[in-house]
């Protein structure tokens, strides 16, 4: 929904912003459609090159327009978005889309933890882990590559699961409550190996999120979450309580 804001109050950049994320939401502008330029703008809005040029600057830096040296811009596509500080099923969000999910499963086995395994999952060197490395699906094409080394601690089972019919995290969310999580994000070139799950190419950023999950002071398992960054975006927000200081 386009905000309404007072016109005497509002700056110009803003009432520029505001009309083309209107007309964005009101689908008069659909994804890829070339916007007027910089000079139709000012000569339409009646408003200063600056003026136009900061409000286009700004949409594109927020996501709603792609900007083409020497052609123009562009209304951005719509990615898919991930929740991040929200624990939830991929599924789930791909179904809240309207579109369908399915899962391939490339490895499910139990192996010997290296020494970086063991030190996210805090058991000791060359313990049997279970291993899963899986692909999830929006409408067949690849969003996630989910690589998971679960304890078996907490899930003795986990290599019975059907992960074509069931998700990882479902089934461990089943098995007990989540009582703690830490996640890292970070933009990653990902090797030979990812690129072709993904049905990517060579030097393709992506995103990835480690996630390791905790339940009853027991850590549960770490997922190493990877997104195509060109089809993708993670996003968070946290509520303080009032009085809260941030720092």
């Amino acid at each position: 929904m386009a905000v309404s804001r007072d016109p005497d109050t509002t700056p110009l950049y803003q009432q520029v912003k505001d009309h083309i994320v209107g007309r964005i939401l009101a689908g008069d502008w659909p994804a890829g459609e070339r916007l007027p330029s910089e000079n139709e703008i000012t000569r339409k809005m009646g408003v200063s090159r600056m003026t136009a040029h900061r409000a286009l600057r700004e949409l594109t830096v927020e996501g709603w327009l792609t900007r083409v040296q020497g052609d123009g811009t562009y209304v951005a596509e719509v990615k898919p978005q991930s929740a991040l500080m929200e624990i939830r099923d991929i599924r789930e969000e791909i179904a809240e889309r309207g579109h369908h999910h399915t899962c391939r499963v490339v490895t499910l086995a139990h192996e010997s933890a290296d020494p970086a395994v063991a030190k996210a999952l805090e058991v000791t060197l060359s313990a049997t882990v279970f291993h899963s490395l899986l692909i999830h699906l929006e409408d067949g094409r690849p969003v996630q590559v989910e690589e998971r080394h679960v304890n078996p601690a907490f899930a003795a089972d986990y290599l019975l699961q059907d992960f074509t019919r069931t998700t990882a995290f479902e089934y461990l969310n089943q098995l007990g409550p989540m009582d703690a999580a830490e996640h890292v994000i970070e933009a990653v070139l990902p090797g030979a190996p990812i690129q072709d799950l993904l049905s990517i190419g060579a030097g393709e950023p992506c995103l990835q999120l480690t996630r390791r999950t905790w339940s009853n002071g027991l850590v549960v398992s770490r997922a190493r979450l990877t997104y195509p960054g060109r089809h993708y975006r993670l996003a968070g927000r946290q509520d303080f309580a009032p009085g809260h200081t941030r720092e």
